[in-house]
């Protein structure tokens, strides 16, 4: 059975546009994920995203890769990618948009290595849920990548989230959850982690590897995380 995640992707790629992807929260009301947004050609891109894709090297896993927006410009370069998604339904929206090699796989699992980049976008370390998970992400990403492989990821500083408020003393502040809603029906609550660039610096160091802010805009980063030698 089609999650509304699911049904909502597979909807708008055969042309129906008439539903509306809604993003519940548990810091606020209910938020319209634009679906366009998952099918985006490179030129519609914003910069942080070009970017990534420009400093990606060699044999890229593109983690969390979606309906594989980014993978298939990639591919296009000439890059050997694999999309890998969780989702059925975007791993074969993404076959069928041309992405050769597209694997629906859970990433602490899947061990096709090895790989010059890791790449996450779209908030794309946010599926990891906690904080306290990035130790278990990087410890993977080490058996994943090449001797000189890199992790390029972006993130969020969500701290405008509390200036009307306190944040909470028993987590982190960037820890949140949602729950996908379309056609009236609601799918499950699920994790996801907002890391401030400050803080994945001073806790990527602490395990052994280099991070490097490569752009920021507004709240948003992009990073390139490099093992230390």
């Amino acid at each position: 059975m089609k999650t509304p995640y699911d049904s909502a992707l597979s909807d708008f790629f055969s042309g129906n546009e008439e539903h509306k992807l809604l993003l519940h929260n548990t810091y606020g009301p209910a938020e319209e994920m634009p679906l366009w947004y998952f099918f985006r050609s490179y030129e519609e891109m914003p910069d942080l995203e070009k970017m990534a894709l420009s400093v990606c090297e060699g044999r890229v896993l593109d983690v969390g890769a979606g309906t594989g927006c980014h993978a298939l410009v990639l591919q296009h370069w000439g890059h050997e990618v694999v999309a890998l998604d969780t989702s059925q339904e975007a791993m074969r929206i993404a076959k069928e948009s041309g992405i050769e090699n597209a694997v629906c796989h859970d990433f602490f699992s899947y061990t096709a290595a090895p790989f010059d980049t890791l790449l996450c976008l779209m908030n794309g370390i946010g599926f990891i849920g906690r904080l306290s998970s990035l130790r278990v992400f990087l410890k993977k990403a080490s058996e994943l990548l090449g001797e000189e492989g890199q992790i390029i990821v972006d993130s969020s500083d969500i701290s405008y989230l509390y200036e009307a408020s306190v944040k909470p003393l028993d987590s982190y502040y960037g820890e949140v959850s949602f729950q996908y809603e379309y056609r009236g029906k609601r799918g499950d609550w699920f994790d996801w982690v907002y890391i401030d660039a400050d803080t994945l610096t001073v806790e990527a160091d602490a395990l052994g590897w280099h991070t490097y802010i490569l752009h920021e805009e507004n709240d948003q980063y992009l990073a390139r995380l490099i093992r230390k030698k």
